[in-house]
């Protein structure tokens, strides 16, 4: 049956089916935690929990990426929940950074494939923090407005979508005739948004898990789409441009990092599995190629460019691939 298709058109596909087998374990648990976020976890708590400077509020997020064992492919759902909820956007954009890198997963991966020594694994951890805190402080003190989309700024599971057709409509009564529709239409979700959030907090245990199930569902079928797609466009690359011919133009500092970053975006593999890669090329590139590899990969591939186009707006989106890549190739030049 498939005897009459090009060679190229196989290995393509089986770089695709790969890619997807590595990634989908990863974008479960990310939904997971994503619907566990949205049950169970209350924007009180994380007003409490959150500091209000800035500044300490992106190390914060940059640090507790430490608790989370997530890869890249499922972190974007994650972070949108989170940043819905009320966490400040430098923050969860700085955990969005590091926590595929410093969790321990990837610390104990990375230290064995690099034959059991520290250096790799700790220049690739101060690296994420690095970008994370550049990154993150940019976002805090530069970028104006919310880089979420606006459909996800009240998200809301299938439970409480369900709830909310189910309640009926209430006219507004003794309001000022001068008073917009956008202004009536603002409050008014405010206001339901407020009464899911109590409605959420007073449901009982058995509830929470089956909504946190439903919203896990919902998640999986949102991003598993652009998910899809990035790992096409990953296997297709991956077939169609050759690594040797990448190799044969990464001459000097300069161009091996560059080369590196590119390679990695291009490869699109989970954080998990990356230093084993990188660590192939030990005898081809230097040890600042290898370490810009393992920074820029699980920050930006095409897998997770393609999730955080589908979350955030189009210009923040940009300000972070500007951010991250410029930042990732100073690090590695100056190490």
């Amino acid at each position: 049956m498939f005897q009459h298709l090009p060679d190229s058109f196989l290995q393509m596909n089986t770089i695709f089916i790969s890619i997807m087998i590595e990634a989908l374990p990863f974008v479960l648990i990310g939904v997971f935690i994503a619907g566990f976020i949205q049950m169970f976890i209350s924007e009180a708590f994380i007003a409490k929990i959150m500091p209000k400077n800035r500044f300490l509020a992106v190390i914060v997020g940059s640090v507790i990426g430490v608790l989370f064992p997530s890869c890249e492919c499922g972190i974007v759902p994650i972070v949108r929940n989170l940043i819905a909820k009320g966490v400040p956007l430098h923050a969860g954009i700085a955990f969005m950074l590091t926590a595929p890198i410093i969790n321990p997963v990837v610390l104990f991966s990375t230290y064995v494939a690099f034959g059991s020594t520290w250096e790799i694994p700790l220049l690739r951890v101060a690296g994420s923090l690095v970008v994370a805190m550049v990154v993150g402080c940019a976002i805090a003190y530069f970028y104006k407005g919310n880089g979420l989309k606006e459909k996800f700024m009240l998200y809301e599971t299938a439970g409480e979508k369900k709830a909310k057709e189910q309640q009926p409509v209430m006219a507004i009564a003794g309001m000022d005739v001068g008073i917009s529709t956008g202004s009536a239409h603002t409050l008014a979700d405010e206001q339901e948004h407020h009464h899911h959030e109590h409605e959420a907090e007073a449901m009982p245990m058995k509830s929470k898990v089956w909504h946190t199930l439903q919203h896990a569902v919902d998640e999986f079928f949102s991003v598993g789409k652009f998910l899809v797609f990035g790992a096409l466009i990953a296997a297709a690359m991956q077939t169609y441009i050759k690594t040797s011919t990448l190799v044969s133009i990464g001459h000097g500092p300069v161009l091996s990092i560059l080369l590196m970053m590119a390679l990695a975006f291009i490869l699109s593999l989970c954080s998990e599995a990356d230093a084993f890669i990188g660590a192939s090329f030990r005898s081809v590139f230097s040890t600042q190629s290898i370490v810009a590899f393992l920074v820029f990969g699980p920050m930006l591939d095409i897998k997770n460019l393609m999730m955080m186009m589908a979350t955030f707006k189009a210009k923040f989106v940009a300000f972070i691939v500007v951010g991250v890549t410029v930042t990732v190739f100073i690090y590695a030049l100056l190490i």
